[in-house]
């Protein structure tokens, strides 16, 4: 048998890999590209892909626990998402396929360490590292982050406290920066970052969006146990600013081999076939109260995302006798719409949108940290770019006659008397970080809902109260002890229990919250 295989070979492995969410086998396998052949280029696109499909795995669980989907009359089969009693054996690839991912940014980050021409490679793997790292910390606590991905004593890692990894994210950040500026700097030189699937080679654009991470990570931190931390690091931030465009994935979405991973969760397979949130789910009452006049009045943003708007039937989650029955595509998607949440089959996935980048800027300026621009602009701003995101084409661009921002301005005049959208209304800092998290929370709305459902947790914004379908996102069956009769995390995965005894032991997603989590 030979040791390597011959060139074709090894260009068909190459493209599967490279175009699938599924890791890369860097061992010494003689019928598998060996270390030498599948070099930080050849990797970084397909461990890219891995995370747009855990976003639309991590999407799909915060769009239940934040109130943004339901399920409808006659769907049963959702025990842990009625009861919110999770388990070890809820949602555990949220745990383990990020792990599993995190190995391919490291093995990236090893070959950058040996090898200087891959030195940009590891910069942007670190990034990405830190970005895959906040899913963690932010929906399960203490992580192995000192040995876990780094196979340093991999059986059976240490687990570090979600207190610490946060600054230690932010270093691994400042560094990678770094590393970036240098190559900036040094552009004649032969290292490069192509492919790129998300910048396309601009190192300016990584840089931002690592100061985008990090701004998330210091917003999340501020007035909690780290908070020295915080007001120390708002200081150094790369003079490079922030990412003010949505960050988009495609490395090479396509209809007919690898379509966006989002389509795949909430729309259709390649062969056509109806996945179950497209045929089964339907937004709640509550979310739709934003859009229907109910808490807001938002008909452009309603008649983007859902079918029929406003006459899109809505639920409560658990009531499986009142609820409506499910018509097939309540977000969209059926026709391959060039607007809304779902853009097609070959559009790229949203890693990180403008309009969180607004939102977080317009938080840190509450806070007393004006980064670039103080809080009302940036609250506005955060508007207009959430009307951009749901108004571009599949190309992410702007259909002819689309107007964002005169929506925006729109949306605004006619609630002109909510300070939810009215920031001048908004006169206590409680109201204005309400207004904000609350605008956060629609624009983010069956996109990144996980994050949503992290600031839910954080500022108990947007606000609940009672049990009836149109103030609260709380599940009528739940079994949560906690005040608001939520979960406040999730637990380890039954086989990170089973294999590695250093796994913190938790007896329900009722207490120990996140570290940020002050409620």
């Amino acid at each position: 048998m030979n040791k390597y295989l011959n060139i074709s070979k090894i260009a068909a492995l190459l493209l599967v890999a490279t175009l699938s969410s599924c890791d890369l086998d860097i061992n010494d396998n003689p019928n598998s590209p060996t270390g030498s052949v599948v070099t930080p280029d050849l990797i970084l696109p397909g461990a890219v892909n891995s995370t747009a499909s855990d976003l639309a795995a991590y999407n799909n669980y915060g769009a239940f626990t934040a109130g943004f989907q339901v399920p409808g009359k006659g769907v049963s089969g959702y025990g842990d998402q009625y009861t919110y009693n999770f388990t070890s054996t809820t949602y555990t690839a949220l745990w383990t396929d990020v792990f599993s991912h995190l190995k391919n940014y490291t093995s990236i980050i090893a070959t950058a360490e040996s090898d200087s021409k891959y030195t940009l490679y590891g910069a942007a793997a670190h990034i990405l590292k830190v970005y895959n790292y906040e899913l963690l910390v932010d929906n399960y606590g203490d992580v192995p982050y000192t040995e876990g991905a780094t196979g340093t004593n991999a059986v059976s890692p240490a687990f570090d406290k979600d207190e610490d990894v946060y600054p230690a994210l932010v270093k691994e950040l400042d560094a990678a920066i770094l590393t970036l500026k240098d190559g900036i700097s040094n552009a004649g030189s032969a290292k490069t970052l192509s492919p790129d699937p998300i910048f396309s080679g601009n190192l300016t654009k990584w840089i931002q969006f690592a100061n985008n991470i990090k701004l998330r990570l210091l917003v999340k931190a501020t007035g909690t146990s780290i908070d020295s931390f915080a007001q120390s690091a708002f200081k150094t931030f790369s003079s490079e600013g922030f990412l003010k465009e949505d960050a988009l994935i495609n490395p090479g979405y396509n209809a007919s081999s690898n379509q966006n991973p989002f389509w795949t969760t909430f729309v259709s397979s390649i062969d056509g076939t109806i996945t179950y949130p497209a045929r089964f789910y339907l937004p709640s009452t509550y979310l739709f109260g934003f859009y229907n006049g109910t808490k807001l009045d938002d008909s452009k943003r309603g008649a983007l995302i859902y079918v029929n708007f406003p006459n899109t039937p809505t639920a409560q989650l658990a009531n499986e006798t009142n609820n409506p029955a499910t018509p097939q595509y309540a977000w969209g998607g059926k026709n391959d719409k060039a607007s809304g949440v779902f853009k097609g089959r070959d559009a790229g996935v949203p890693v990180f949108l403008a309009s969180e980048t607004y939102f977080l800027l317009a938080e840190a300026a509450l806070t007393g940290h004006v980064l670039d621009g103080d809080a009302k602009s940036n609250f506005n701003k955060g508007i207009a770019a959430s009307f951009s995101y749901l108004e571009k084409d599949k190309n992410n661009n702007l259909p002819a006659g689309s107007d964002p921002d005169g929506d925006a301005t729109k949306y605004i005049q006619a609630n002109g008397l909510n300070y939810l959208a009215n920031f001048d209304l908004a006169l206590s800092q409680d109201q204005k970080l309400e207004a904000i998290i609350t605008q956060k929370y629609i624009a983010l709305n069956y996109i990144h809902s996980h994050e949503a459902w992290s600031e839910f947790r954080r500022t108990t914004y947007p606000k609940i109260s009672g049990t009836d379908a149109k103030t609260t996102f709380v599940s009528i069956r739940s079994q949560s002890t906690h005040s608001d009769r939520l979960p406040v995390r999730l637990l380890y995965p039954s086989d990170e229990i089973n294999l590695n005894p250093n796994t913190p032991k938790l007896t329900n997603a009722f207490s120990n919250p996140i570290f940020w989590d002050q409620n």
